[in-house]
């Protein structure tokens, strides 16, 4: 933990303050990692509200307002976060670093690798941590720790910078691991974005009918459909190619599955679902 007298930054700005953004101020101040946390968001009156809750130090719906701050982390929806980064950096100190929280980042790397104001850096990063609640309310300092958060700079751009980034999530608890961008986003198409599909698709399925039906199993699988789905559309839409890849493997496990049990064959169903058992059970160890 960075003590109060050496905090790791002078001012950090939250851009766009909900969940996550408000864990990250909520984990940044129980670390003191910085003198001041802004927070930069589009409603006035909920700013005022976190900042009353002492949650954030100074507020703005003015993204300018980062100008006095040498470490920002955009949490804006994966569709805004090129234009965000952009306008933070047109109006950033010299020096100043500027992070993002975004699950696809290729499309955002590549868009981000030139064209920013001379003497501002973006590398890129994606916490993996959340929930299917909204609304910095619901913020958690401690919902970082012990998680991994990947970095992703573009090939050839080991900054110093990029050690800098990694230093702030490491300071907030995480555990970290540099990735390209592409090598990102085809991993999380399986382990992030799919399963989300999966769980909207699952949940559509479910009648008025049938709703009593719905236990445990069923609460469970499709927990993460409660997210929001504007947010969702722009997960997908930035990372469609992997995406529809590894839907295409899912309809083809599942027709494998269909195949085995039309068919009786008790030896072909009991080696898929042992084999997903196994799978499982490593992931808990």
């Amino acid at each position: 933990m960075t003590s109060a007298a050496s905090p790791l930054f002078s001012e950090i700005a939250i851009v766009g303050v909900g969940l996550i953004g408000g864990s990250i101020a909520a984990a940044a101040k129980q670390n003191r990692l910085a003198k001041n946390i802004v927070g930069i968001g589009r409603s006035g009156e909920r700013l005022s509200a976190a900042q009353q809750s002492g949650l954030l130090d100074a507020v703005s719906v003015d993204i300018a307002a980062t100008g006095s701050s040498d470490f920002i982390v955009v949490c804006t929806p994966v569709d805004r976060i090129v234009a965000d980064v952009r306008a933070v950096s047109s109006s950033s100190r010299s020096g100043a670093i500027i992070t993002d929280v975004g699950s696809v980042k290729g499309t955002i790397c590549r868009s981000l690798h030139n064209g920013l104001r001379k003497g501002t850096t973006f590398v890129g990063s994606h916490p993996l941590a959340g929930s299917e609640k909204n609304g910095w309310e619901h913020a958690d300092a401690d919902l970082f720790k012990d998680r991994l958060c990947v970095i992703t700079p573009c090939p050839g751009d080991e900054k110093p910078e990029v050690q800098t980034v990694e230093s702030f999530w490491q300071a907030i608890g995480m555990r970290t691991r540099r990735m390209t961008p592409d090598d990102h986003d085809r991993a999380l198409a399986t382990t992030s974005h799919l399963p989300h599909a999966v769980a909207s698709a699952l949940a559509s399925m479910l009648s008025p009918e049938i709703q009593d039906f719905a236990a445990t199993g069923f609460r469970d699988t499709t927990r993460i459909a409660a997210g929001d789905p504007s947010i969702w559309t722009g997960i997908f839409l930035q990372n469609a190619g992997p995406v529809a890849a590894q839907i295409d493997v899912l309809i083809e496990r599942l027709r494998q599955l269909r195949d085995a049990a039309s068919e009786q064959n008790a030896t072909a169903l009991n080696a898929l679902l042992r084999e997903a058992k196994q799978n499982r059970d490593q992931l808990s160890e």
